[in-house]
C-alpha cells in the first residue's frame, strides 16, 4: 500500500475528532462540508474561530514601511546578494525551488564570490544562523532535487550553523509514523476491534488516503529575511531559469570570449524544448546554446523594511516550527532547533485588539489561537535549548527591542495575506490572497493590470472543477462599469503557452493542453467564462478587458569567429564551454564533477580562449536584444560576418517571453503581488502554500485616469509604468555588470531610480 503522506498529516491534525465523529455517524465529513471558496457569511466556514483583520489575514495592515519594487531578476538578485553578504545576525529563506549554485551576479567570471551556496558558506563561518525551508518535490514529477539542495548546503557546512528543512514528506519515515501516526491512534481511546469496524473512508483519512490526497500540493512561497529587518519576496525563487535582463536575451554565445557568458550550465535553458534534468550536476546541461535559444523569464519581487517584516517573520517562524514538531523533533538531532517568535503589534492600524478595561493588556493575536497556544507550548519546550550558546540569535528573533517607535509611523501601508492549511502550516484554513484579489477588483475605480502565470478562474458554480471567483469579480465589476457608464478597463498579461516542453500534438502534453483549456474556459470559451458572461449581458468585452502574451526575439552568434576559434584550437565551442561551466561551477574538487574530466575541460577551455584571442572581432553583437530597446540600433545595421544573408537569417531565434510574474495594479494606487498564481492550486488556501502583499503607498503623484486627472500612488504608479515601458522597449537594456540604485535593497540611502 502506498500512504499519501501528505493527507496524513493533516489528518493526524484532528485524527481524534475525525475517529470520533466516524464512530457516531458512520461517515467523514466532505471537504464540501468544511470550505468554500464564497462564504454567506464574513467568516470561513471551517468551524474554527477566525481573525477580523481585512482578508480575514493572519497580519494585520501596518504602516511605517518602506518598499522597493524589481522587474526581472538582474536587479532582484544582485539585491539579494548585497543583503546575504552583509548579514550578521539570521538568513531565513523559504523557497520552492532552491539552486545553490545559483550566481546571483552576472557574468560569473566577473563575480564568482557571489554564487548563491558561496555566500552562504560565508555568512555561516561568520556565525550568521542560515535557516532554509525548501518543498520536497515528488520526484516522479519534478526534477527540482531538494535533496541536493539541502545536502549540499548542510554537508559543505563547516559550523553547524545552516540547516535544511524539505517539506513535505510524500511518504512516512518509521520515526514519524510511530511517533505520530500511531501514538495519535492510541490517544483516541479505540481499541483494535472499534478501529476495525470504521468505515473504510474513516481508516483512509487517518492513513491519508483520502479522494482530496494532497500529494501533488506544494510550498510555494518565495521569502528571504535578512537580520531580522529586511525581507525579500514576489514571484522569484532563487533557482535556475529565473536571472534574467530587461532586454531578455535569449542568445549567449560568445565565440570571442566565453568569459562573457552570462547564463552558464543549467541556468541557459527553454522549458518548452526540454526540462531541468540532472540538477545536481549543474554544469550538465544538454541543451544546445549554439541552435537553441533559451526562454526569457519576466517576474518582478519587491524588497521590504518596516513593522510588515514582523508578519514575514511570524510566517516563516511558524512554518519552521510547525515542521520541526512534525518531523525533526522525534529525531532528537541537535543541528535543528525551533524558532522562537513573539507578536509585535508595531505600525498597527485598524486592528480589532481590545481591552477588558482600560490600562489592561491587549487581548488577542488577530491570528489563530489554537496555533498560538501550541507554538507557546513548543516556546517554552525549546527554551533551554536555545538558551545554551544562542543568545544573540535569540535576541534578534525574539525581537526583544524592535526598533520602531510609538505612535504612528507613516510611511507605506502594508499587509500580508497568505493560502495555507492544515498540512501546509498546522492552521486552519486560510485564503486571504483570494479573497484581496476578489475585493481589490470589486474596489477598482478605472484600471486593474493583471500579470500571472497562469490564468485559471470561474464566474459560476457550474464551471467544474474551478471553484475560485476571481472571475465572478471581474465580470460583475465590468457589468457594473458598463451599466454605469464608466469609463473602466482591465489588461490581462500572461504567457502564450505554460512551460512545460513537448510538442502540444503529442500525448506527452496531455497535461499542458489541459491547462491550456482551462485557462481558454476561463477567458472566453466553455460557455460560462469571462467574455461569455460578459456578452449575455448585451456587452461586448472586447471593450472592456483584453488578453496579451510576451515574444522576444535574438540572434545566435555562430558566426566566422567561431570556426576560426573552433578550427585554431581544435576543440568545439560546446567542449570549451563546458570547461568553462566545470571551472565556474566547480566546489570540492574533482570528485564533485562526476563522470567529467574536469582536467580534460579545462584543457578544452584553455585552448579556446587562447585561439579565440587571436580571432579579430570584439563580440560586441554576441546578442542583438538591445536592438528592440530605447534607443537600441536599428537591427538593420547590425553586421555580420559568416556565410551569407540566408545564414544570418538562420542564426536568428524566437521564443515566448515567459510571464512568471503574480501581480494585480489596481488605479495605479494597490498593488498586490507575492508568490500565489491565479488558480485553484494557490487561492484555494487547501491546496498550494503562498504568500502576497497588498502596498499602499500614502505618497502621491500626478496623473490621469480615465482621460481625467488622478492623483496615483507614487509605489503602484511608477511600478505600472515601468513595466509597460520595459514591454514596449522604452527603457534602456540593462548592464548586469554596472548597478545602478535599482540593484540594491531597498533603503533612503537608495532610492528608486526611474524616468517618465
Amino acid at each position: 500500500m502506498v500512504f499519501h503522506f501528505d493527507k496524513a498529516k493533516a489528518a493526524l491534525n484532528d485524527v481524534t475528532n475525525k475517529v470520533h465523529t466516524a464512530v457516531k455517524t458512520g461517515k467523514v465529513p466532505s471537504k464540501a462540508d468544511l470550505h468554500a471558496h464564497q462564504h454567506p457569511t464574513p467568516e470561513c466556514s471551517d468551524r474554527d474561530s477566525h481573525h477580523m483583520h481585512r482578508f480575514q489575514s493572519f497580519a494585520p495592515q501596518r504602516e511605517g514601511n518602506d518598499a522597493k519594487w524589481y522587474v526581472d531578476a538582474c536587479g532582484y538578485m544582485w539585491a539579494v546578494s548585497v543583503a546575504l553578504q552583509n548579514a550578521r545576525q539570521s538568513i531565513w529563506i523559504l523557497d520552492w525551488w532552491l539552486s545553490p549554485e545559483l550566481y546571483l551576479r552576472r557574468p560569473p567570471a566577473q563575480f564568482e564570490e557571489f554564487r548563491l551556496d558561496r555566500l552562504l558558506f560565508a555568512a555561516a563561518e561568520r556565525g550568521v544562523q542560515v535557516n532554509v525551508i525548501v518543498y520536497k518535490e515528488v520526484t516522479q514529477a519534478l526534477t527540482l532535487s531538494s535533496s541536493h539542495t539541502k545536502h549540499w548546503l548542510e554537508d559543505n557546512d563547516k559550523t553547524g550553523n545552516i540547516k535544511v528543512f524539505r517539506h513535505p514528506d510524500h511518504l512516512p519515515d518509521k520515526q514519524t509514523m510511530a511517533s505520530n501516526v500511531l501514538e495519535r491512534i492510541k490517544s483516541s481511546g479505540l481499541s483494535p476491534a472499534k478501529l476495525a469496524a470504521l468505515p473504510g473512508d474513516a481508516l483512509k483519512g487517518i492513513y491519508g488516503m483520502n479522494d482530496d490526497s494532497v500529494l501533488y500540493w506544494a510550498h510555494h512561497e518565495k521569502l528571504c529575511l535578512v537580520d531580522s529587518k529586511l525581507a525579500f519576496m514576489g514571484g522569484l525563487d532563487l533557482c535556475y531559469g529565473r536571472w534574467d535582463t530587461n532586454q531578455h536575451s535569449i542568445a549567449d554565445a560568445h565565440p570571442g570570449d566565453l568569459n562573457k557568458i552570462v547564463f552558464p550550465g543549467q541556468d541557459y535553458n527553454n522549458a518548452r524544448i526540454m526540462d531541468f534534468s540532472d540538477v545536481q550536476n549543474w554544469q550538465n546541461n544538454k541543451l544546445d546554446r549554439k541552435w537553441n535559444a533559451r526562454m526569457g523569464w519576466t517576474d518582478m519581487s519587491i524588497s521590504l523594511r518596516g513593522p510588515v517584516v514582523e508578519d514575514l517573520k511570524d510566517h516563516f517562524a511558524q512554518r519552521w516550527n510547525f515542521i520541526y514538531y512534525e518531523k525533526y523533533g522525534v529525531r532528537n538531532q541537535e543541528r535543528y532547533q525551533p524558532l522562537p517568535f513573539r507578536v509585535s503589534r508595531a505600525g498597527i492600524i485598524g486592528h480589532p485588539y481590545q481591552q477588558a478595561e482600560p490600562g489592561a493588556e491587549v487581548e488577542g493575536h488577530g491570528q489563530y489561537e489554537g496555533f498560538r497556544e501550541r507554538m507557546r507550548v513548543h516556546y517554552e519546550r525549546g527554551y533551554a535549548k536555545l538558551q545554551e550558546g544562542k543568545e544573540r540569535f535569540r535576541e534578534d528573533a525574539l525581537g526583544q527591542d524592535d526598533g520602531y517607535p510609538n505612535g504612528p509611523l507613516g510611511g507605506i501601508q502594508c499587509q500580508i495575506m497568505r493560502s495555507c492549511a492544515k498540512w501546509s502550516h498546522g492552521v486552519p484554513l486560510e485564503h486571504s490572497i483570494a479573497t484581496a484579489y476578489i475585493e481589490t477588483i470589486r474596489d477598482s475605480k478605472h484600471f486593474v493590470y493583471i500579470e500571472n502565470q497562469f490564468f485559471i478562474t470561474g464566474t459560476d458554480d457550474r464551471q467544474k472543477p474551478i471553484s475560485n471567483k476571481i472571475g465572478a469579480a471581474i465580470v460583475e465589476r465590468i457589468i457594473r462599469a458598463a451599466r454605469n457608464s464608466e469609463q473602466y478597463h482591465m489588461v490581462v498579461a500572461m504567457p502564450a503557452v505554460p512551460a512545460f516542453a513537448g510538442d502540444l500534438r503529442s500525448d506527452d502534453a496531455l497535461a499542458t493542453r489541459a491547462i491550456m483549456e482551462f485557462q481558454y474556459n476561463s477567458i472566453n470559451r466553455g460557455g460560462y467564462s469571462i467574455y461569455e458572461q460578459i456578452a449575455k449581458a448585451g456587452i461586448d468585452p472586447m471593450q472592456w478587458i483584453r488578453f496579451y502574451n510576451l515574444r522576444s526575439y535574438d540572434r545566435i552568434n555562430t558566426s566566422a569567429a567561431m570556426a576560426q576559434a573552433e578550427q585554431e584550437s581544435g576543440v568545439s565551442y560546446d567542449q570549451a564551454r563546458q570547461g568553462h561551466d566545470a571551472k565556474f561551477g566547480e566546489v570540492g574538487g574533482a570528485e564533485k564533477q562526476g563522470a567529467r574530466n574536469p582536467a580534460g575541460d579545462a584543457q578544452a577551455f584553455d585552448r579556446y580562449q587562447a585561439a579565440a584571442a587571436q580571432v579579430p572581432g570584439s563580440g560586441r553583437w554576441d546578442s542583438v536584444a538591445e536592438c528592440y530597446m530605447l534607443n537600441g540600433p536599428d537591427i538593420r545595421t547590425v553586421p555580420w560576418d559568416h556565410g551569407g544573408d540566408m545564414h544570418e537569417v538562420d542564426a536568428f531565434v524566437s521564443e515566448e517571453l515567459y510571464i512568471h510574474s503574480k501581480l494585480l495594479i489596481a488605479d495605479d494606487r494597490k498593488v498586490i503581488c507575492g508568490s500565489a498564481n491565479l488558480n485553484d492550486r494557490s487561492q484555494l488556501g487547501n491546496h498550494d502554500s503562498e504568500i502576497a502583499i497588498l502596498i499602499e503607498d500614502p505618497v502621491e503623484i500626478d496623473s490621469y485616469m480615465a482621460g481625467q486627472p488622478w492623483r496615483a500612488a507614487k509605489f503602484a504608479a511608477t511600478l505600472r509604468r515601468q513595466i509597460f515601458r520595459k514591454h514596449l522597449g522604452l527603457i534602456p537594456p540593462q548592464d548586469p555588470s554596472r548597478p545602478d540604485n535599482n540593484y540594491l535593497p531597498v533603503d533612503p540611502s537608495a532610492p528608486q531610480i526611474y524616468d517618465f
